[in-house]
């Protein structure tokens, strides 16, 4: 896949929630989810011609997500379809009891490049209290176990909250001894269920960010953070102390272009230059409602009336947010505008605007520290 796409035509990545139900009751649960299956779901017909309109905007990665994508008893048509069309599907469902021997197998079966685990806490006590049910922890642990026999690579997605910062070395270690290929962690963003008060602080924010950029350069996995676009920064800034350590000096212009600094900043070399929220970014919900984010609860269209291309091109939500520039308050005028750009949801969760200043970042741009000493 080429790196060279422009994010204004085609996303870099779309998630389809192909379902809401979900057996399990998350304390930060963005979509809410619900015990039964919603009847106004995306049918199997529908399913497969969204993929037709993903596969045709330059083949972006498709996620299946939920609520819980194995509630839904075509779930493997679905990525058959997709998969038999050259689309790389991965999917991120619950560990519930859906998760059988068979459904991996069936997984493998049809083709899915990945397959993606919540884990929460490196024990069963932390991580069943964020999941809301007893007994999800030892389940997730021996479904990986049976992921690796067959040998499907497997990605764990964590969510940063109060209720783990503290465990956040024996998480890694855990992950490490897991064999997985990526960490996706994710900071809390306040919608849904999910509390601010539940977030940490945007000093810890920063305090985790180093630790991340640190352990990054010690472990087997990738790492990937969602909705903590500033990490990008901290990623960069270090880049760019080490250069100089090492070579006297380096670029402040070249540091925020230079592929070598910001091809690899998401993991798997992945998030050339920004993704973010309607930037790269697209999610469909299980009734077919296209948002820049699960996370960002804005309406830009449905794919049962408009096209998704279209939606995803013209929306002036979308446009609005693939414009850095037009961001306000430091967002706007900071140097890292275009690789970082902060969390849109975040913002919109905070503050109301999706394109104010992300809260919970504690950098001063260089314009701002320069009028404050002018």
């Amino acid at each position: 896949m080429s790196f060279s796409r422009d994010f204004n035509k085609d996303p870099f990545i779309v998630i389809w929630e192909l379902t809401r139900a979900c057996q399990l009751k998350c304390l930060h649960c963005r979509a809410e989810a619900q015990y039964r299956r919603d009847p106004r779901e995306l049918s199997f017909e529908e399913g497969k011609a969204l993929i037709d309109q993903i596969y045709e905007m330059n083949n972006p990665m498709l996620v299946f997500t939920g609520g819980d994508p194995l509630m839904r008893e075509d779930v493997f048509d679905i990525a058959k379809y997709a998969v038999d069309k050259g689309v790389r599907v991965s999917m991120t469902p619950s560990a519930t009891p859906n998760v059988t021997k068979e459904a991996i197998e069936k997984a493998k079966e049809v083709g899915l490049s990945r397959w993606a685990f919540s884990l929460d806490g490196p024990t069963p006590e932390i991580h069943d209290h964020f999941r809301g049910t007893a007994g999800s922890f030892d389940l997730t642990i021996e479904r990986i176990k049976y992921l690796h026999e067959l040998e499907i690579p497997v990605q764990i997605n964590t969510v940063i909250s109060r209720y783990n910062i503290d465990y956040l070395d024996e998480m890694a270690k855990v992950v490490e001894d897991l064999k997985c290929v990526l960490w996706s962690v994710f900071f809390l963003v306040p919608t849904g269920r999910g509390q601010e008060s539940d977030m940490i602080s945007p000093v810890e924010h920063e305090k985790v960010f180093k630790w991340l950029y640190d352990l990054s350069k010690r472990v087997s996995f990738d790492i990937k953070t969602t909705a903590a676009q500033h990490y990008r920064r901290v990623v960069i800034q270090n880049k760019m102390r080490e250069e100089q350590a090492q070579n006297g000096d380096i670029q402040y212009l070249d540091a925020l272009t230079q592929q070598g600094l910001t091809g690899s900043i998401d993991g798997l070399g992945r998030a050339p230059k920004g993704v973010n929220d309607g930037n790269g970014f697209v999610f469909i919900s299980h009734i077919g409602d296209v948002y820049p984010s699960g996370l960002l609860p804005i309406k830009a269209g449905n794919v049962r009336e408009q096209p998704l291309a279209e939606i995803y091109r013209e929306s002036p939500v979308f446009k609005n947010l693939r414009n850095p520039d037009q961001y306000k308050g430091k967002c706007g005028v900071c140097e890292f505008r275009y690789v970082c750009g902060g969390s849109r949801s975040r913002s919109y969760a905070v503050t109301g605007d999706y394109m104010e200043s992300e809260p919970f970042c504690v950098y001063i741009p260089k314009a701002l520290r320069k009028k404050a000493t002018s």
